[in-house]
């Protein structure tokens, strides 16, 4: 048998065989054209040139695998799935600006031109180019951090005018700031594509999530539908729905939504924008941006011999990025805590140095519990490594 009958592709996909393989045919060949008994060992001349033809075979082989998977977005990597997703019309997000809905307050018809609003760590929010202060005396526009990357701002924190403009008399911000993002990876990019592939779903839910995850700045979105007769437990009043939306230009989210949902279909949140249809008839369109709930937690264990400060820290990290991996509105449970703690999920040679006694947590000033933590359907929980406590008995 070649080796280029060990190299096919069938129902499984690309099907190669790995370098030790290669090797072992070759010499196979070898031998039956100069005899069995032949000397091949890595340190013959012989077996040294047979290794390099096999390296280069299997090097070959490697690249072709990777062109063949290249043309799957569920397979390819880095530049290649770049390309791919564009057949879905979406491309990879590059990094982006940390994001924040400013309430403009002031006098009708004042116009704001290059605004910048700062907060009070002195981190400056450019406004739209334009803003037009309404008959209302009030408007919501999403300002964009000046710094790239993670710049955040606590709601009620944006509140000092840093260009002043006449007529312009107030600024704050509701909700806590959309924290910008590094380079969008594989991983999120192939889960991206999966969900813009629903647009054209049956589901008109479906559809405004994923036409709302291909808006520029926006990171995560869930949506929640009442369909029934009565407010669901939600809090969603009947015949609406809910979008939570992280990121991205409000008035974009709004219109969007305004565009893809089901005539008559009612909306849901604490942020409202008001778009406008093509027959010039003002909507307004209400949604969710993300509440964040930082979780303090709170680990009793018995250091045993070989625990350091070190380990203590990886505990606190594994903890932190269990939390932080949390979806919207998922409820932290207490007792999958205690995975992360004993850092099971991290194959740690050091998981032996200490026993976990107990896990406590809570949400903001509330006092430790034992208990879940409910988390809101627009909240998002934070985990942190300076909000959680190690305490040695």
């Amino acid at each position: 048998m070649a080796i280029g009958d060990l190299i096919y592709v069938d129902a499984t996909g690309f099907n190669y065989p790995d370098f030790p393989t290669i090797l072992e045919r070759l010499k196979d060949e070898y031998r039956a054209i100069y005899g069995a008994d032949v000397y091949l060992e890595p340190d013959s001349q012989d077996g040294q040139w047979i290794a390099i033809q096999a390296s280069a075979i299997s090097d070959t082989v490697q690249v072709a695998a990777n062109v063949y998977n290249s043309f799957s977005p569920f397979t390819a990597q880095s530049d290649a799935l770049t390309r791919n997703v564009k057949i879905n019309g979406i491309a990879r997000k590059a990094p982006t600006f940390s994001q924040a809905d400013l309430t403009i307050i002031g006098q009708a018809a004042t116009v704001i031109t290059n605004g910048v609003a700062e907060d009070t760590l002195g981190q400056k929010w450019l406004l739209p180019a334009t803003t037009s202060i309404p008959t209302t005396g009030e408007i919501v526009v999403t300002a964009t951090a000046q710094q790239i990357g993670s710049v955040s701002a606590l709601a009620g924190t944006i509140t000092k005018i840093a260009t002043p403009t006449i007529g312009w008399q107030a600024v704050y911000n509701v909700n806590d700031a959309a924290i910008g993002e590094p380079i969008e990876t594989d991983a999120e990019l192939r889960g991206r594509q999966a969900t813009s592939t629903m647009i054209p779903n049956l589901s008109i839910l479906d559809g405004i999530i994923g036409s709302i995850e291909k808006l520029t700045g926006v990171t995560e979105v869930a949506g929640f539908a009442n369909d029934s007769e009565l407010t669901d437990d939600n809090l969603i009043p009947p015949h609406s729905i809910s979008l939570v939306v992280r990121g991205g230009d409000s008035q974009a989210v709004a219109d969007t939504i305004a565009n893809k949902k089901s005539p008559g279909t009612g909306t849901f949140g604490t942020t409202s924008i008001v778009t406008v249809d093509a027959r010039g008839v003002p909507n307004t369109i209400d949604f969710f941006r993300p509440t964040n709930v930082l979780i303090d937690v709170q680990v009793t264990l018995k250091a045993l011999t070989g625990y350091t400060d070190t380990i203590g820290d990886q505990i606190k990290q594994s903890l932190a990025d269990y939390l932080n991996n949390l979806l919207f509105g998922e409820n932290v449970l207490n007792s999958k805590l205690y995975c992360p703690a004993n850092l099971d999920d991290d194959n740690f040679e050091g998981s032996d140095s200490f026993d976990v006694t107990s896990i406590r947590t809570r949400r903001g000033t509330d006092p430790y519990t034992e208990n879940n933590i409910d988390i809101a359907f627009f909240e998002d929980p934070i985990g942190n490594t300076a909000n959680v406590t190690i305490i040695l008995t």
